[in-house]
Order: structure tokens, then C-alpha cells, then sequence
């Protein structure tokens, strides 16, 4: 009972991914982070990351985590770190009671359809920033913010992948 009462104070986001562009919407709020996906960054003694600065304030040897010529995922560690840090500068805060679901929406080298490694790529990046949950959206559309539903496009992933399933 008292997860299910945690749950629905969660918040539910909507991330679309491009190679040169990051946009974050908190479907709840209608906050919106849309800038470059930079992450700028030092890398401490003891081997863990100092965050600088990310989005369009990184310009000192930032790296786009989703910048390669084959695949939209080229970094996983830097891109669950940006996305952590959009995460928590939506939010206002750095600890909230609960985590949001997570929607992610590849926007392009979607060619042919993600694989299953793309998917679960997409989706541990964004359980390891923080999200409760996530779907992996395969669409060539823009979803509408005002009609966004998690439960239904976690269920249009589960039927698209069974349909793509060789059993």
C-alpha cells in the first residue's frame, strides 16, 4: 500500500534523444530542458566523475554521449549522467520520495528499428539515473505531452516486442 501510494507521486518524463540535442519534458509540470546534450566534467582521485557543467553550459571539453556514426548511444556512463543531471534539475531538488517513470524516444539512426541491445542500452541508462520505470518509444511521430499515458506506451513496447521476438 505504501509503495502504491509513493508511486503516484511520482512524475512521469518524457525524454527525446537526437545526436545534437536533448529535450526532457516532466509531462506533470511541463518543465522543459532542451539543449545540447554536453556533459563537462572532471574526473577525481578516486576515479569517480565531478559534474561542471552539462547542456548548453558545457563547452570545455564536454562530451556528447550521443555522438557516433552508427549508433545514437555512443557513451553509456556519460549519457546516464546527464540524464541524471536533467533528472534533478527538473525536479528542484536533489532528493525526491519518489523516482519518475521514464518514457525514452530515440529520434533518429532508428533506421530499420532499434535492437535489443539499443532497447536495453536505453532503458538501463535511464534506470541508472534515477527512473522507477522506463518504455522505450519507437515512433517517427512526436508524442502529444497533454496525451501521454505511461501504462499505454509501456504496453505498445511489450506488444512491439513480442511481434519482433523470432519465437
Amino acid at each position: 500500500m505504501f509503495s502504491r501510494f509513493i508511486n503516484k507521486l511520482g512524475t512521469t518524463l518524457y525524454v527525446q534523444i537526437w545526436e545534437n540535442r536533448i529535450r526532457v519534458v516532466d509531462v506533470d509540470s511541463n518543465k522543459v530542458f532542451d539543449e545540447q546534450p554536453l556533459l563537462q566534467f572532471n574526473t577525481l582521485k578516486n576515479g569517480k566523475m565531478d559534474v561542471v557543467a552539462f547542456g548548453n553550459q558545457a563547452y570545455v571539453d564536454a562530451v556528447n554521449p550521443f555522438s557516433h556514426p552508427r549508433a545514437l548511444l555512443a557513451d553509456f556512463f556519460i549519457a546516464e549522467l546527464l540524464l541524471k543531471q536533467i533528472m534533478q534539475k527538473l525536479s528542484g531538488k536533489k532528493f525526491t520520495i519518489s523516482a519518475p517513470v521514464v518514457i525514452v524516444h530515440p529520434m533518429e539512426k532508428t533506421e530499420g528499428g532499434l535492437t535489443m541491445i539499443e532497447i536495453r542500452a536505453l532503458r538501463e541508462m535511464a534506470l541508472g539515473a534515477g527512473a522507477r520505470d522506463v518504455a522505450v518509444y519507437q515512433g517517427e511521430n512526436t508524442l502529444a505531452v497533454s496525451t501521454i499515458v505511461f501504462k499505454d506506451i509501456a504496453q505498445q513496447e511489450v506488444k512491439a516486442a513480442a511481434a519482433s521476438s523470432p519465437m
